[in-house]
């Protein structure tokens, strides 16, 4: 589980009209979103590009101290669009037990050794058999991104435990 001192402040959305409830009661807790992404296959990016046209794509990922790590290629509509717009959101495939994230990414052309060997070992675990299997070689030169929400939205039941997790801005 992740230990990070600075979790989120959770909240209620500012969602008029659908029966969001104002007290606290019911919200989820954020230990549930951070199992949700440790253990989900298939994240969903969407990205936009500098015209602000949209795109959606389903990418493998690992989920680590509150940043989500995908890879793939500068050369890709995500990769581009990402280059020009770092502005994304993240959504897993499941429409009855949403977690959606939005915030800004970022590609680590040099990541530390110990990060690479991690998630090297994190995506055997998840993927193992599935015809991917990056080494700590894998990202020594970029193609790895980092994407650390600054927003988090997530619900079991809608609207009653529809939950909002607030980061505060890097910088």
């Amino acid at each position: 589980m992740d230990q990070n001192q600075n979790e989120p402040e959770a909240s209620r959305p500012y969602i008029p009209g659908y029966g969001i409830p104002e007290t606290r009661e019911g919200m989820l807790p954020w230990s549930y979103v951070q199992e949700r992404l440790r253990e989900a296959q298939n994240y969903w990016i969407s990205t936009s590009n500098a015209k602000g046209k949209p795109h959606a794509t389903p990418v493998w990922a690992v989920w680590r101290d509150d940043v989500l790590y995908f890879d793939g290629g500068p050369d890709t509509r995500r990769g581009r669009d990402m280059a020009q717009n770092p502005f994304i959101a993240v959504h897993l495939e499941d429409g009855s037990r949403v977690v959606i994230l939005e915030g800004m990414v970022r590609e680590l052309t040099r990541p530390p050794l110990d990060l690479r060997e991690y998630l090297a070992k994190e995506y055997a675990r998840k993927y193992s058999g599935m015809g991917y299997e990056p080494t700590p070689e894998t990202w020594e030169n970029g193609g790895l991104y980092a994407f650390r929400p600054n927003l988090v939205l997530a619900w079991t039941e809608f609207p009653k435990d529809t939950t909002r997790w607030q980061f505060e801005e890097e910088g």
